[in-house]
């Protein structure tokens, strides 16, 4: 029990060393995560991947779904989960007939889940919350007194949570729980000009840094139709709060002749926050070979003041109307074939399908960003040898594919391919072995 413990801490050291360099690279090369606190990451894990990111109203005893912490309640008493994933991702970028490509690699989450007491579970682990990382420049003429512009773009970052979350049943139908965050990153951004016939040039520089909490409470009520069919309702509730991050500008005009430079800094205290969030989702099960599930939730982005540079005022301010709302559906099924068979292995394979749309959370230029639409699908398999077929270890390979649209008239297309690998353990830490 000890070396596994170990084991498992040393696990989560290093997910959090692996989450540390990629928030230092980013998860993501996407331009769209120059707004707002970056593109916002996938929280859920690559066996909800493969359903499109369904996961509100699941719940089991093999699973960790940090999606809504009520389903802590569901873990096995015998087991101790972990699970841990990473991805890899190709883009196409297409804009006016020009077409670019890129891909990044990501380790994406490290979770925990096991029974304290009778009822209650505690999960524990590391997630993402946003990524910030993008480089592209442009080029424009303008007259012959300044002759062509040419402005350069840049920005590295990203936000990460280390949680503890707790599920509890307190009667047979209901469920509630919660997941308590640190919530931690930076975020640096930049622009800079240079014009070919003037002597001068102006960059702007955009940081900030979060050391803050993120709180979800979560419920589900899960129902008995008859002996194998249930129905399940969960719901999730993210407190919003201020971050108490000191956002600054820094602008810097330098005469390239004589490198002699002007900068003025702008510092707004307290310029962050995260809003209040809604989820609600429904699922129903047969047995355990089928799983069929849809989610909808609200992020009251709109709500939210964020910093911004006024160049007519010379002002860095918090401003309103560059956030808006962001409402994201989706529906997923897995089936089992015969999860209790002896000694059949395809009989335990998990065949998962989804898709989900997602509508953006910030404006560009005064419109609305670009909406998002994915279709996913994923298969779990079972590591199984001959003596765990009997029930006493159950490690999963999760694989999901997905492919992401995102779009806007007049903006930046982008199709994404997108891999990710988890692997569940499901070890009986707990069980009193007996020798004949």
């Amino acid at each position: 029990m000890n070396k596994r413990t170990l084991s498992s801490l040393l696990a989560v050291c290093l997910a959090v060393s692996a989450m540390g360099q990629s928030g230092s690279q980013s998860g993501t090369i996407s331009p769209y995560s120059q707004y707002g606190l970056g593109v916002l990451a996938d929280q859920s894990l690559s066996f909800n991947r493969g359903m499109g990111g369904t996961g509100l109203a699941m719940r089991g005893g093999t699973m960790v779904n940090p999606l809504n912490p009520a389903s802590y309640s569901a873990v096995d008493s015998l087991t101790m989960l972990f699970d841990a994933g990473l991805s890899l991702q190709l883009t196409n970028f297409s804009e006016s007939g020009t077409s670019v490509n890129g891909r990044n690699a990501d380790f994406d989450y490290a979770v925990g889940l096991f029974r304290m007491y009778k009822h209650l579970g505690v999960s524990f682990g590391l997630l993402p919350f946003s990524d910030v990382g993008y480089s592209y420049s442009s080029s424009s003429y303008l007259n012959n007194t300044i002759g062509s512009i040419k402005e350069t773009y840049t920005g590295t970052g990203g936000f990460h949570q280390a949680f503890v979350g707790a599920g509890w049943n307190p009667v047979k139908p209901l469920s509630i729980g919660f997941n308590f965050a640190y919530l931690w990153g930076k975020y640096n951004r930049s622009v800079s000009s240079t014009a070919t016939t003037t002597v001068n040039s102006l960059s702007k520089s955009y940081k900030a840094s979060v050391s803050s909490y993120n709180l979800t409470l979560g419920m589900q009520w899960q129902q008995p139709l008859n002996r194998k069919d249930r129905l399940t309702l969960g719901a999730t509730w993210g407190l919003g709060h201020k971050l108490g991050a000191d956002p600054t500008c820094e602008i810097i005009n330098v005469n390239t002749s004589t490198l002699v430079s002007d900068t003025t800094t702008f510092t707004i205290s307290n310029g962050l926050e995260l809003p209040m969030s809604l989820g609600v989702g429904l699922a129903y099960n047969h047995g355990e070979s089928l799983t069929v599930g849809a989610d909808v939730s609200l992020q009251k982005w709109g709500s939210v003041d964020f910093p911004s540079y006024d160049d007519a005022n010379n002002q860095y301010t918090l401003r309103s109307n560059l956030l808006q709302d962001r409402t994201r559906m989706s529906v997923g099924a897995e089936y089992v074939p015969d999860p209790n068979h002896p000694s059949n292995y395809f009989k335990h394979v998990h065949l998962r399908l989804g898709a989900a749309y997602a509508t953006p959370y910030y404006k560009i230029n005064g419109q609305d960003g670009p909406k998002e639409f994915s279709l996913s699908a994923g298969i779990g398999l079972p590591l199984l040898s001959k003596w765990n077929l009997q029930g006493f270890m159950r490690p999963l390979l999760n694989i999901s594919a997905q492919w992401v649209h995102t779009s806007a008239k007049d903006l930046i297309t982008d199709n994404s391919f997108r891999i990710s690998v988890g692997l569940t353990f499901n070890e009986r830490w707990f069980a009193k072995w007996r020798i004949d």
